[in-house]
């Protein structure tokens, strides 16, 4: 059964569209726990079926871990990543 926490994170990062992006901190404001940006990437790692790639760094640079399967589906939904893994929203 998943914390309050866990339950809040899950919602929010559902409700992100195609095309939409959230970094972990605006993420963890909207549901009230500001500071809490690496528990809500904690969250991510372990709640499957969530767009996860829509929720990015404060700094706009994807994750070399992240970035192959990432980057991808960004570029999917409109945004361009550069050679540095930083994103370039809906050019």
């Amino acid at each position: 059964m998943p914390t309050a926490f866990q339950a809040a994170v899950v919602e929010s990062v559902a409700a992100l569209e195609p095309g939409d992006l959230a970094t972990y901190g605006e993420i963890a404001e909207q549901i009230g726990r500001p500071g809490s940006g690496q528990a809500v990437a904690n969250v991510l790692r372990g709640a499957a079926g969530l767009p996860w790639w829509r929720v990015v760094p404060a700094g706009g640079r994807l994750y070399c871990s992240h970035a192959p399967q990432q980057a991808p589906l960004l570029e999917a939904e409109g945004h361009r990543i550069d050679d540095e893994r930083r994103i370039r929203p809906g050019e």
